[in-house]
């Protein structure tokens, strides 16, 4: 018969129980724990496991000879390892496969910095650069830098925009009308059709980006706001027909004023009336005849207008003509009015001297003057012409002409 257990026996003593937690170190004895080339933690513990001895009172009594080993099952390999080298092999795979995909995450996570420190700027827009709050425009165009994560970058479409008042245009091409953005009512109380398009463009990026919300739309709603204040101090006979130019003008004035009130960084461009017309088919019919009316009406002064223009300047050179010609006749009058009076003086001074000779003198040469003129006739007395002289060409004709003319006389 075997002897009781007794924790004091020497034997017993020598025993000891291994728990998981002293994996790797040996027993009393000096006898090293046994490893299973499959685990080198796990497995090892649960070898130790097996070397111990199970209580003598739970196999029986007596002899600690009875006592027998309890092995426990071995776990089954791990995928791809079938033990001693094989399963080395299998963890540096392992190993060298999580350095690839760290290599992989720490490329791809350059090449998103590299991108992100990275912008280019287009010949139609500005970048906004926002530093710790901080922003500055940048516009020289090309490729630029900045710090990632900490300076962010924001593009602003710098070409001419425009934006429709009153209508739009239909998916055909072909304007569509907008109601409740064309309807005006002017001064004398009428309503009027009228669409209008505005174009503006940005000239300051960072007022542009944070003075406000929605600048585009402010734009819009203030245009509206100042067609609509324009148009109800006109009569609608005047902004169909002769006032647009004037209307448009001081639309363009308004906005260009509200949007510098505002400061939203953006500067008008243009403001142009597209149509006016009434906004029934009845109105528009009476209005195109009255406004065919004055066009007719503005025809015909235009063209008195050019025949006033044609006719003034042939008047004026007449005019200027006659004057001319009596200013020359009276030039040569009051000459030849002088001249006579110095001739006049010079005889009556020569006729002082000698008076019968300047007589004599004055009566030959007014003869000289008269005789050429005469005509001498020579009447017998009884009524009848028996000789006509002609006196006048005694003076040129030789003695044959005289006869032959004295001849013809007496026939």
């Amino acid at each position: 018969m075997g002897k009781d257990y007794n924790s004091n026996d020497p034997i017993d003593a020598e025993f000891k129980v291994v728990e998981p937690e002293e994996q790797g170190q040996s027993d009393n004895h000096g006898m090293p724990p046994v490893e299973d080339p499959c685990d080198e933690t796990g497995d090892a513990a649960s070898e130790a496991k097996e070397n111990t001895w199970k209580e003598p009172g739970k196999t029986g009594p007596g002899d600690p000879g009875n006592m027998k080993k309890q092995k426990k099952p071995k776990k089954p390999n791990r995928p791809g390892q079938s033990g001693g080298a094989g399963g080395n092999a299998g963890k540096k795979a392992v190993r060298a496969a999580s350095r690839g995909t760290v290599l992989a995450l720490v490329l791809i996570a350059g090449i998103s910095l590299v991108q992100k420190s990275m912008y280019s700027i287009g010949e139609t827009e500005s970048v906004v650069i926002t530093t710790f709050g901080k922003a500055s425009v940048v516009e020289e165009k090309g490729l630029h830098f900045k710090i990632p994560f900490i300076q962010k970058a924001t593009r602003v479409d710098t070409t001419v925009k425009g934006v429709k008042i009153g209508y739009s245009e239909g998916a055909d091409g072909n304007p569509v009308t907008i109601e409740h953005e064309s309807i005006m009512i002017t001064s004398d109380y009428n309503f009027i059709d009228c669409d209008f398009y505005v174009s503006y463009q940005v000239t300051d990026p960072v007022k542009y980006l944070y003075q406000s919300d929605e600048p585009d739309i402010i734009v819009k709603n203030i245009a509206m706001s100042c067609i609509r204040s324009t148009l109800s101090a006109y009569s609608v006979d005047t902004a169909i027909t002769t006032g647009k130019a004037e209307i448009q003008s001081n639309v363009k004035s308004m906005i260009i004023a509200e949007l510098e009130e505002k400061d939203i960084g953006i500067t008008l461009i243009d403001a142009s009336i597209q149509d006016v017309e009434p906004p029934t088919d009845e109105i528009i019919e009476a209005f195109t005849a009255v406004e065919t009316a004055k066009q007719g009406k503005e025809s015909s002064i235009n063209q008195a207008n050019a025949y006033r223009n044609e006719q003034i300047p042939a008047a004026e050179a007449e005019a200027d003509r006659i004057k001319q010609e009596a200013e020359a006749k009276k030039t040569s009058r009051i000459n030849e009015a002088r001249g006579q009076a110095a001739r006049f003086e010079e005889e009556y001074s020569e006729y002082k001297n000698y008076p019968l000779i300047t007589k004599q003198r004055m009566f030959m040469e007014t003869m000289e003057d008269v005789l050429p003129t005469l005509k001498v006739v020579i009447d017998n007395g009884n009524g009848s012409i028996n000789k006509y002289y002609p006196i006048t060409d005694l003076g040129s004709m030789s003695a044959e002409e005289a006869a032959v003319a004295s001849e013809a006389d007496g026939q």
